[in-house]
């Protein structure tokens, strides 16, 4: 269950500009083309979604996104879509 939704799930990001490292774990790393990691994360944040955010050289633009039950994870992408989009 946990592969589908995570396959699922990095094609829902790639559909939206992410770049997804591929993954055999129950997490994805990513990173939008054009949205800086930080503002993501301070975003998905206020909406009370949590994923791992690293200030560290290298990885500073990426996110680590823990795979949750597909309806956790439509919500992710529901907020992402808001935030892609500019809305609050």
């Amino acid at each position: 269950k946990v592969i589908a939704t995570r396959e699922k799930f990095t094609d829902e990001l790639r559909k939206r500009d992410f770049t997804v490292t591929d993954s055999s774990a129950n997490f994805v790393f990513a990173s939008h083309r054009t949205v800086p990691a930080k503002k993501i994360f301070t975003e998905l944040r206020e909406r009370g979604i949590l994923v791992r955010y690293f200030n560290k050289p290298l990885i500073d633009n990426h996110l680590r996104i823990s795979i949750g039950t597909d309806m956790e994870m439509d919500a992710v992408i529901s907020a992402l879509d808001d935030i892609l989009s500019g809305r609050e």
